[in-house]
């Protein structure tokens, strides 16, 4: 059902009511239209168009979609039902969404629209409940409307269901969403006698008496609570995609997530693989003044988006193209860090973008935001409209990438990592709720160390949902304290056919419901890794001061420590001290290596300056060959391959010029035209690549 009147989409979000002003309308469409772009995304506010019951105010939005067809640009709907009509918080006071304290949300100020109608907690939730069955009835017949009014338009293209795909941690505790989450109990435990007895709950005498937990603690009731959440909100995704789907069955279906799921599936529902699955195209939010311009954080956006896709298109969904003023984010960091975009930025991000797999791209304002505290932000064209330096560069990049001459770059698709990093929902699920109240955070400090250690080794780290393992033969298992037994199953099966499987500290110490095993490593794993636990220490707070060494190399651990005794493995390192802390083992087909700390937290606190050579010797002990092999680390490399040619990605997100040379794996430079820059020339065995820019090579 994908669109291919347009080779790559590229635009930006256009209408957000009130601003653009309407008198700009006209002439902002004709300056897109001449500058290349060929996309706009627009917010269909359920506050802003449906004034009264049953009464609709379609004007504005239509004149959207005609001076789209006009100029040659298609639409994307962003359809926003979280923004709810007053009238509807008033009649409906009863289904408001409550937070965990016992507060009600109510209908507030948009600061990304400077409209009213948003809820006070933040994430894609509104103020009223879903759950609700009036205010869901409401709010289809809106969505009805909406997309039987604009489903044969000419300048439609497709609908985005869920404006980054989030919800607050806080919600919901009103009498309708608990309703729900006892239905959805009942359904997963059957009665609720068998219920009382999974929470440890054994007083309950009617369904009635089943409370939603306040307080998030290790717990089988909040790992039920943080499921639910999940399920119930992205059951009301579906909701949205079949009412759409009911009137309208040719355009495509799209959303855009936050590439939150590394630290944020947990908590606020960031489930990229679950919200990708439900769509023909999926994207990103990713905003460097708000994230930060470290290159291993633009390459994390893009890389765990690609991985969520699952081969589906994607597109940096929302991409910055201007300043940001004032916002907490920014305060205190320096200018060049994203507070203010130079057109070498947009370029850069958009290119790190593409070279991640990315195939379409929207900054997230055509032109700054005139109303509210994000006046200003993010625009590539100027407060009047007018043309900047940063649009010539967006526009340049527009018009490069809508030629025909670039269909074989994009046919062109990223090759698989030569390492994934294993991310299993509920080791996150169950570490969110273990250090809840603790500022110790190891989950993320471990998943993003890994991530960011492999990179600078030059390899592409894949982010690898325990679902897709079999795609890999290499996997890297960053803080595995929690899974389940169906998972540590799959893990061995996956391991006996030949895979080769390094796990840190306490693989599955905690299993099913968070029930820690008594002999460690749990659930059969011991049998995997050849070995059985000795000692353990949780202390996360301390972490920093565990050492080991790996054959005669020192390393700094981190987070946990665990020290074996050998039940078949091969010790190769030992702790501080003496006790055992590396071991090696053959099982079945495959291998595994076994590290009684977390080295990857160490990476990630001294932003690299621990334990690089450590995770050198990871690459040597895995016997993986590199993708490509540069001479400059400052330089990042990403190969795609497609039926009518290769590429050779060259990406330099530093501000000088770079040099380097190439090795690549199992192919060679052919020595053709670059696809960019367009007719520059380059030295094959001394290649030079600009300052905040990329090269892309043909390869044979």
């Amino acid at each position: 059902m994908l669109r291919n009147d347009i080779q790559f989409p590229f635009g930006a979000v256009y209408f957000r009511k009130s601003n653009p002003p309407r008198d700009d309308w006209e002439r902002d469409y004709t300056t897109a239209g001449e500058d290349g772009l060929n996309i706009f995304r627009h917010w269909f506010m359920w506050s802003a168009i449906e004034v009264a019951p049953g009464v609709y105010d379609w004007e504005e939005y239509d004149r959207q979609l005609d001076l789209a067809a006009k100029n040659g640009i298609k639409t994307v709907i962003a359809e926003l039902i979280h923004a709810v009509p007053d009238w509807a918080v008033r009649k409906y006071a009863d289904a408001l969404q409550v937070n965990a304290d016992g507060t009600k949300l109510g209908s507030y100020m948009g600061v990304s629209a400077a409209t009213g109608g948003f809820s006070n907690n933040g994430g894609g939730a509104g103020a009223l409940t879903l759950n609700c069955p009036e205010v869901k009835e409401a709010a289809g017949k809106f969505l009805t409307a909406l997309a039987t009014r604009y489903k044969d338009h000419p300048a439609i293209y497709g609908y985005d269901v869920w404006n980054e795909v989030n919800y607050s941690a806080d919600v919901d505790y009103s009498s309708y969403a608990k309703a729900a989450f006892r239905k959805w109990l009942e359904k997963k435990y059957g009665s609720l006698k068998v219920l009382a007895k999974a929470w440890h709950r054994y007083s309950y005498a009617e369904w009635d008496d089943v409370e939603p937990p306040v307080h998030m603690a290790p717990y089988p009731e909040c790992i039920d609570w943080l499921q639910f959440k999940r399920d119930n909100f992205y059951d009301q995704m579906q909701w949205r995609i079949d009412t759409i789907r009911a009137v309208d069955q040719k355009n495509v279906i799209a959303a855009h997530g936050i590439s939150g799921a590394i630290p944020n599936m947990a908590a606020n529902g960031c489930d990229d693989w679950l919200a990708a699955s439900k769509v023909e195209i999926y994207g990103f939010t990713w905003i460097q003044a708000r994230k930060g311009t470290e290159p291993w954080k633009t390459w994390y956006g893009v890389d765990i988006n690609r991985a969520a896709a699952r081969g589906k298109p994607f597109w940096h969904a929302e991409r910055q193209g201007g300043p940001l003023w004032l916002q907490p984010q920014v305060i205190s960091r320096d200018k060049e860090d994203g507070r203010v975009a130079e057109p070498e930025d947009i370029r850069i991000w958009s290119m790190t973008s593409f070279a991640g797999g990315a195939r379409g791209v929207l900054n997230l304002r055509w032109r700054p935001l005139l109303d509210g505290p994000l006046f200003g932000a993010f625009g590539a064209y100027g407060m009047d409209g007018s043309r900047t330096p940063r649009s010539d560069m967006q526009s340049a990049m527009a018009k490069w990438a809508n030629d025909p001459a670039q269909k074989t770059l994009w046919d062109a698709k990223p090759v698989r990592g030569e390492v994934g990093i294993l991310v299993v929902p509920e080791t996150q699920e169950w570490d969110y709720l273990l250090n809840y109240d603790r500022k110790e955070k190891p989950y993320p400090e471990a998943m993003w160390g890994a991530y960011r250690a492999f990179l600078a080794q030059g390899l592409q780290p894949d982010w690898v949902h325990i679902e897709d393992i079999d795609a890999y033969d290499f996997l890297y298992f960053p803080y595995p304290i929690m899974f389940t037994a169906a998972q540590a199953s799959r893990l061995k099966a996956w391991v006996k056919k030949g895979g080769t499987l390094i796990a840190e500290a306490c693989p599955g110490y905690f299993g099913d419901r968070g029930h820690v095993g008594q002999a460690q490593p749990n659930m059969g794993l011991d049998e995997v890794f050849g070995a059985r636990e000795e000692e353990v220490e949780f202390m996360p707070d301390i972490g920093d001061r565990i050492h080991f060494k790996f054959d005669d190399m020192a390393v700094d651990g981190g987070g946990l420590l665990q020290s074996y005794r050998l039940t078949g493995g091969t010790g190769r390192g030992t702790f501080d001290g003496g006790r055992l802390a590396v071991v090696e083992n053959r099982f079945g087909k495959g291998r595994t290596l076994l590290i009684g700390t977390n080295p990857s937290v160490a990476f990630y606190r001294t932003d690299g300056k621990a334990n690089a050579a450590f995770f050198a010797e990871l690459v040597k002990w895995s016997g993986r060959t590199r993708h490509a092999s540069l001479s400059n680390d400052a330089l990042f490399a990403r190969i795609h391959k497609g039926e009518n040619g290769s590429f050779l990605w060259l990406v330099n997100p530093t501000r000088k010029a770079q040099t380097t040379t190439v090795t690549l794996a199992d192919r060679k430079l052919s020595g053709g035209r670059l696809a960019w820059p367009v007719n520059h020339a380059y030295d094959a065995s001394r290649i030079e690549v600009p300052a905040r820019d990329v090269l892309i090579l043909p390869i044979a």
